[in-house]
Parts: C-alpha cells; structure tokens; sequence
C-alpha cells in the first residue's frame, strides 16, 4: 500500500502540493478541472484532450495520478430519471480516457441530491483545533430534497442498470470502479433512501456483478459507524481482493451523532487497521480524510486543511512502517 493524497487540480499553485512532495508523498488523489456541465462545442473536463493535459500538470508536479476523485453530474442515473444514459455515457468517456491515459481507479459514490453531509463544520477538538460533525436530528429539521423521496430498491436497481453499462467498458479500458459509502451511512436520511449505509450493503454490490472492476473504496470513518469490529469489516470484504482504495479516518459516536476525530485520537485501533490491508494483500493507495483544522488555517476548507494532513502522512507512515 502506498500512502496518496487528495491533491485538488485547481490548487497547483498553493501550499499544498508543494508541501506534500517535501513530506515525501508521490501518489496523488485528482480531481478534474473545469466546468461539470460544459456549453455545448467546449470540452468536458473528461474528454481526452483536458484529461492529458491535467494528468501532465500533476506529472511535471512530481505525482503518479493514481485515483480520479470526481464524477461528471451523475445524478439522473441515479434517480432513474430521462437523460440519465447521456450521464452515463460520460461516465463511459471518463473511463475510456483514464484507460488510455493509465489512471487505474474510480472513486464513485451513490448518494443521490448529496454527497457527504455535515451538520457542524466547526466543533472544537484537541488544543484548539476544530472538527466536522453531524447530529441526526438537526439534519432532520432542515427542508427536504426538492427531488422527493427514492426507495432503496429504485436505488438498487437504478445502480444495476447503471453498472451493467459502465462495467463493461471498465474492464476494456482497465480501470476499477471504487464505490464509496454513503456518509454519514444513514438510509433514509431526509426522507431519500441510501444504499451504500452497510456492509450488507457491499456484499450486495459485489454480488451485482462479479467483474473484477467492481470494488469499493474503504473510507474507515463511515465503515467504523457500520461495523463493530473495523479490522474484521476490512477482512470480510477485502478478502477477495474488492479493496480497491482507502479514506484512513476515524470518528467518534453512533451514526445518528458523531464527530470527526485526529488520527490518533478516535476509539479505532488504527495499526490493526493497517495489519488487517497487509493481511488481504491490499496494493493501492491510501489517503488521509477529514483532517483537523489547526491554528492558522483561516479560511481552509474544513476537513481539508494542509497541516492536519501533514500530521496524517506522519501519522500513518509511522504506523505502515511499524506493521512492515
């Protein structure tokens, strides 16, 4: 396994990147630039020509783009709605293009209306440092989708369909699909269903087709609200090799009311974490999520300062070099 970090396109010109070559991190976490939903006769951000030139910005930078963190506007297919095959046809170019360019993994999620949710960007942690936080009941009073609601099983079989066409030219073009949970795993929250809010609910989407392009991304911080035992959760579902990527992360409380944690400071034991990836023979890339916002980083976007995840790389290089 190899330590990674998320290392926004748009953002080659800050600290961050810099920084992260000094801490000795290689493997970079990408995103696309550019508009989501592009005018017609401009490119999209996942066709050939912007995907080259933003996997050469991260080249001449020092990193190996390993995983693509970022989706074209999906939601229709998830909801089943008209266009949603036009969605999903840009999905199919996105994969196309990263097969040719030799970008390996997808992060994708299923989360209809919204992605990862928080009711507190600021809670106060450790010496001053603040945290995300999410309290079940607070989210709950506030206005509902303006979609409506969405049963689990339209979800599921939206996902079916979905994968029945992407899986396909996944597999042409060499690149897996890493299907993150759903965050907070809470299904229904405000009254949309969520599917990806169990490990039953990942044995379910590796039985959906059993390409070997179809896995999951691990964020630790949403399986620790799944599942008792985290090491046990990473074997049960890694076992077969389905671990395509890793969040490393921690929290603290119940699903319905909880806070982000430091990475040494959560209730995970976080090196059996480590010997649990060693033990399925997990190969790819890892990277810190949800970090503290520390002293000074006025304006940084929570979860995503710069120095809490310097304190990461440290923090999780010292546990892979502990457990080698």
């Amino acid at each position: 396994m190899r330590i990674a970090e998320m290392l926004p396109a748009d953002r080659a010109e800050g600290s961050l990147w810099p920084l992260m070559r000094q801490a000795g991190v290689t493997d970079a976490v990408g995103t696309l630039p550019g508009d989501p939903r592009p005018q017609p006769g401009h490119d999209a951000p996942w066709d050939r020509l912007p995907m080259a030139r933003t996997k050469d910005l991260y080249e001449r930078n020092g990193f190996d783009l390993g995983v693509i963190e970022w989706r074209p506007p999906f939601n229709l297919a998830k909801r089943g709605l008209p266009g949603r095959d036009e969605e999903i046809e840009n999905v199919c170019t996105l994969l196309r293009n990263m097969g040719e360019l030799g970008i390996p993994v997808w992060c994708y999620e299923w989360m209809t209306d919204r992605n990862w949710t928080r009711t507190s960007t600021a809670v106060p942690s450790r010496g001053g440092s603040t945290v995300t936080g999410f309290d079940r009941a607070v989210f709950e009073a506030g206005p509902p989708s303006p979609l409506g609601g969405i049963l689990e099983e339209q979800l599921w079989e939206n996902l079916e369909y979905f994968l029945a066409r992407v899986l396909p030219v996944a597999e042409e073009a060499g690149v897996r699909l890493a299907m993150h949970p759903d965050d907070p795993p809470i299904s229904p929250l405000g009254g949309v269903g969520r599917i990806m809010s169990s490990v039953d609910g990942f044995r379910r989407l590796l039985e959906v087709s059993d390409s070997p392009m179809n896995g999951i991304t691990f964020c630790q911080g949403n399986f620790r609200l799944m599942a008792d035992d985290l090491p046990a959760a990473i074997r049960d579902l890694g076992g077969s090799g389905k671990v395509f990527f890793v969040h490393f992360r921690d929290v603290e409380g119940t699903v319905d009311s909880f806070v982000e944690t430091w990475h040494d400071a959560g209730p995970t034991d976080m090196r059996a974490c480590i010997e649990a990836y060693r033990g399925i023979g997990f190969d790819g890339l890892m990277r810190s999520d949800h970090v503290p916002t520390l002293h000074g980083e006025v304006g940084a976007q929570a979860g995503y300062g710069v120095l809490g995840r310097l304190y990461a790389v440290g923090y999780i290089r010292g546990l892979m070099e502990g457990t080698a």
